[in-house]
């Protein structure tokens, strides 16, 4: 009900500690594991409300049908009282680490009640509430951290978000078209629409990056020239998940089947270690 293997998304509430270097500071690191931890609960919150709104939906689907308010394991009337505990308990703990960081924790909880209630019917808006609610993770790791959060860090993110909520649409919608049943938002959006849109954000999204890495202040600010190598790790990925979109069809979402793809974990592992290097043991050049 609460999705735990959904939970590595919140791992962008770390992202604010990581691009300041502050990855050794144990206060900081204290304080940002706290922050995931809190925004674990609330989006488990989240997902129990989606599941409880989508149960009969649910029912019908092949894989979805085995969640436990689906599939029964868990009553429904147990589900509005674990929500309600564990957001007020979350806003609760939040606010004793930071009052704006419980402020963006509840502007999540919002946001998703109105992305199950309604927006998630909607094309386009859909994909776009799930980028913000990636936005916010990284707006809740700098307020938990009080780390200030550049601008290219926010963009990236966003546009990341936007790609692969994209390619899960895509994925969604052949699906659906295989098995003749599709929810509502599939309705209004087309195969050539989306491919569209997963290029444009694909490649956005590597531009950004690009241009992150050869900015002057953050080649200033990493004490480096050659943070711009680590894109390379960025486009296999995106590569990657590109292929697992058109080639995992029975998958229930390619965002979980790029968790466990072996190449797509091991381009990912390739972009941690090159960064670790560059930013740690290459000096500027001159």
């Amino acid at each position: 009900m609460l999705r735990p293997h959904q939970w590595v998304k919140n791992v962008f509430v770390l992202a604010p500690v990581v691009f300041a270097k502050e990855i050794f500071e144990t206060d900081l690191l204290l304080r940002a594991a706290s922050a995931f931890g809190l925004f674990c609960l609330i989006a488990g919150s989240v997902y129990a409300l989606n599941d409880l709104g989508d149960v009969e939906a649910d029912r019908l689907h092949p894989v979805k049908r085995f969640r436990p308010i689906a599939s029964g394991r868990v009553p429904t009337p147990w589900v509005p009282p674990v929500i309600a505990t564990l957001v007020i308990g979350t806003l609760a703990a939040a606010a004793l680490i930071e009052l704006w960081f419980a402020g963006v924790l509840l502007a999540y909880f919002v946001q998703n009640v109105a992305y199950t209630k309604k927006l998630k019917h909607v094309a386009y808006v859909d994909v776009g509430c799930i980028s913000l609610g990636f936005v916010l993770r990284v707006l809740a790791g700098g307020f938990a951290t009080g780390i200030t959060i550049s601008s290219y860090l926010l963009v990236c993110t966003a546009l990341l978000a936007l790609f692969l909520g994209f390619g899960k649409r895509r994925h969604e919608f052949s699906a659906a078209r295989r098995s003749g049943r599709q929810r509502i938002a599939l309705e209004s959006y087309r195969a050539g629409g989306l491919d569209l849109a997963l290029t444009l954000t694909a490649l956005a999204t590597v531009g950004t990056y690009l241009a992150y890495t050869l900015d002057r202040h953050t080649r200033a600010f990493f004490h480096t020239d050659w943070l711009w190598t680590s894109t390379l790790f960025v486009v296999l990925g995106v590569w990657r998940f590109l292929f697992l979109v058109r080639s995992r069809p029975k998958a229930e979402s390619p965002t979980q089947e790029m968790l466990r793809d072996g190449p797509f974990v091991a381009i990912m592992m390739g972009w941690v270690i090159i960064m670790i290097w560059v930013i740690y043991q290459l000096k500027p050049a001159g």
